[in-house]
């Protein structure tokens, strides 16, 4: 992601376009240090000088991290609002909803994402959705998926890890 997906989006001005893809590099930056609570807070700030699907996005994902799931489902129901045609929210909401044990649940959400026009990782929810079959024990559906996963991304490592391990068991 870069600057020109906070300047194309919504009304605003480009002064607070660029506010805001600042505070979210430092938001994401603290995030991937660990620093969750600051990590929030600088989310919030993007989201308050601009409002895009990514920063609402990113802070979902912190909480979840923090293991606040509805608060992350939340914030994702907030990106989709903001910007429907964005893959990811709907990827982690089927993610969050697995980490809940809402199984079925979570299938509508993968399938959303990977209608998504603008979603710059569409095998994500295949392998998730692969993961919801797996669990669930319909093979081939999960086979499926995780060769669809492949399609899209030949160097995706956990498909090909799933995707063996699953063969490798049913032999």
């Amino acid at each position: 992601m870069d600057v020109q997906d906070f300047l194309i989006q919504g009304d605003g001005s480009e002064e607070d376009k660029r506010e805001a893809w600042q505070l979210f590099q430092q938001a994401y930056e603290q995030q991937m240090k660990g620093q969750l609570e600051e990590a929030v807070s600088l989310y919030k700030l993007s989201l308050a000088t601009h409002q895009t699907a990514e920063a609402y996005t990113f802070l979902g994902w912190t909480y979840s991290f923090m293991g606040k799931l509805d608060e992350a489902i939340d914030e994702c129901h907030k990106a989709i609002a903001c910007d429907p045609h964005f893959g990811n929210p709907y990827n982690d909401i089927g993610a969050y909803l697995i980490e809940k044990g809402d199984l079925d649940e979570a299938i509508p959400w993968f399938q959303k994402a990977m209608q998504a026009r603008r979603y710059e990782s569409p095998a994500f929810p295949h392998l998730n959705l692969g993961r919801v079959y797996e669990r669930q024990g319909k093979w081939s559906e999960a086979i499926d998926c995780y060769k669809q996963a492949l399609a899209l991304n030949p160097d995706y490592a956990l498909a090909k890890k799933a995707l063996g391990r699953l063969i490798s068991s049913l032999n």
